[in-house]
């Protein structure tokens, strides 16, 4: 019997099976069955963690270049977008491309270090992003509006005649937002690009003699970073928090995203969202506890400490007995499935 060209079909991975059937119910059913409080408190802020983690991943996982000022990239983002949109009363989607262009141009700038230092050098020279970004948008009115307090009310989410100022708005434009750039970025990792990327990060000398532009490379890497930290930075501030402020960027986000990206897998794109599903939830069952043991009878700033201190307990023994992060121990765990089903 001959095989023809009509009787082969394509195999779809099960893989992407299953990314389109989680992605069917995350757009159609998540939004009409999740609670309020699901939507509000969980899957807003883990939308926008996880696009961070993505974009400082691209950067720190496959470029290899430390950096400790992603929640100042994310501000610059969010307030070019509430500028953009109050001086210009640009659209939406221009808004939004515009914010993550200038959180780009920022990035390439405080990137520029990298062309010169590694290692830990350079993650001292991105932390001054973090101060001078944060200093610059208390010190100057006109990012805020001249707001007495600086803190300004994100603007109305619109376009075409839609609004996506309700909860379940606020949620498909965020889901929308970060999973084309998540499909972008894993067009870009599994091309030249992401070879390039990983070249560089893995023998800096090697890559430039097989003719890779590595300087280019690393300042493309930032820029990119940057732009996509930004918009994260937006979808934090318009969706989730509905406020623009400096201090919803401070050095502990910074480091927020980077225990994202490291606790989630580093070079790995499902990686940003393990690690920011983790660090979005597991404070929140660690709160629930906290409160059901103590009951109130504590003070409120002990028992904030507490959970800290546990927190970061367990992120230590887990990056001590899984390294390579929550993406690998998944990947553990579905091989030894398929081989247990594969016995069977």
């Amino acid at each position: 019997m001959s095989v023809t060209a009509a009787t082969i079909r394509p195999v779809i991975p099960a893989q992407t099976i299953a990314i389109l059937i989680l992605l069917a119910l995350a757009f159609i059913a998540v939004p009409h069955l999740a609670s309020p409080y699901v939507i509000e408190a969980i899957l807003l802020p883990f939308l926008a963690l996880s696009l961070a983690g993505l974009g400082l991943n691209l950067l720190t996982g496959y470029a290899g270049q430390v950096s400790l000022g992603s929640a100042a990239f994310m501000a610059v983002g969010a307030f070019a977008a509430y500028n953009f949109n109050l001086r210009l009363g640009l659209p939406l989607p221009v808004t939004l491309v515009l914010a993550a262009t200038t959180a780009a141009a920022v990035g390439l700038v405080f990137g520029l270090p990298s062309l010169r230092l590694r290692g830990f050098y350079l993650a001292v020279s991105t932390l001054a992003a973090q101060f001078f970004v944060q200093w610059a948008l208390t010190k100057f009115g006109w990012f805020s509006n001249n707001s007495p307090s600086g803190v300004i009310a994100a603007p109305s989410l619109a376009f075409a005649g839609l609004s996506f100022d309700t909860r379940e708005g606020r949620y498909l434009l965020s889901l929308s937002i970060v999973t084309l750039v998540t499909f972008l970025v894993h067009r870009l990792v599994n091309g030249p690009e992401g070879v390039n990327l990983i070249a560089v990060r893995d023998n800096e000398t090697s890559a430039r003699v097989i003719g890779i532009p590595v300087l280019r490379t690393k300042l493309w890497a930032f820029a990119l970073s940057s732009a996509i930290i930004g918009l994260a930075g937006v979808l934090w501030a318009f969706t989730y928090l509905r406020t623009v402020e400096p201090a919803g960027f401070n050095l502990d986000r910074s480091f927020q995203i980077l225990f994202i990206a490291i606790i989630g897998g580093l070079a790995t794109i499902r990686g940003a969202f393990l690690g920011a599903a983790l660090i979005v939830v597991f404070p929140l069952l660690l709160a629930r506890l906290s409160g059901f043991f103590f009951d109130g009878s504590i003070d409120a700033g002990v028992v904030k400490l507490v959970e800290r201190i546990v927190l970061g307990t367990v992120i230590i023994a887990f990056l001590i007995a899984e390294p390579n992060g929550l993406s690998a121990m998944l990947d553990r765990a579905t091989r030894r499935l398929r081989s247990l089903f594969g016995r069977s």
